[in-house]
């Protein structure tokens, strides 16, 4: 099983992104996340039914987060993290096929491995699997009292821009990855997460396009 969890996306104003997200999809903050500090960030998590959106910003210089933003010359995508049950078996697919472990957390109730971007393609990937099953230590202890499920219940997918498309496609499938995924031609920001599809609780809102924090938001 793969499943897409969470979503995260980099700014410099941590903030002014949460607070814009918070606002036109009815969201609230569930977590702020004290070991994102081992990454030189600060973060904000956000529920959508039992998926989250993240938003990352550096409190120091160097971090990979803060060369992101200066390498896209602003917000955007960051990061797609998926809950999966057969973790050890997925690394050693993953090792096979040439693709680095850029870090590894192995606590009692998840364990994650983060896989080094251009060994994947596109994006920062991290494979997580909880315990039990479904629970999700990221969004902190309280997540479930946060969902509300007015404006948007799920995150459908996300939109990875590639400079070959159907090229980091192929790479996905033979990594066994491409779950809630699609590739586009990626445009002057460079690869990287660009859009970020929400499901619609009220169905006249299909359709609507929301730009925030350098990423597309569209409810389908």
């Amino acid at each position: 099983m793969i499943r897409l969890r969470q979503v995260a996306l980099v700014a410099h104003d941590l903030d002014a992104v949460v607070g814009e997200l918070c606002d036109t999809f009815g969201l609230s903050v569930c977590f702020h996340d004290p070991g994102v500090g081992e990454f030189g960030l600060h973060n904000a998590l956000m529920v959508i039914g039992d998926q989250f959106l993240e938003v990352v910003a550096p409190t120091q210089d160097g971090t990979t987060a803060g060369r992101l933003l200066d390498k896209c010359a602003g917000d955007g995508g960051y990061m797609a993290i998926y809950e999966v049950d057969d973790l050890d078996a997925r690394v050693d697919h993953l090792t096979a096929h040439g693709v680095r472990i850029v870090w590894r957390g192995d606590f009692p109730t998840i364990r994650g491995r983060h896989l080094h971007p251009r060994d994947v393609g596109g994006v920062l990937v991290s494979i997580d699997q909880p315990e039990p099953p479904g629970s999700w230590t990221w969004g902190g202890p309280t997540w479930q009292a946060h969902s509300d499920g007015s404006v948007v219940a799920a995150i459908a997918g996300v939109t990875v821009g590639a400079d070959d498309p159907d090229a980091m496609a192929r790479r996905w499938d033979e990594l066994g990855l491409r779950a809630a995924v699609g590739f586009t031609r990626a445009g002057e920001r460079g690869e990287g997460l660009d859009g970020v599809d929400l499901v619609a609780a009220d169905r006249a809102r299909v359709g609507e396009t929301h730009e925030i924090g350098g990423v597309t938001f569209r409810l389908v």
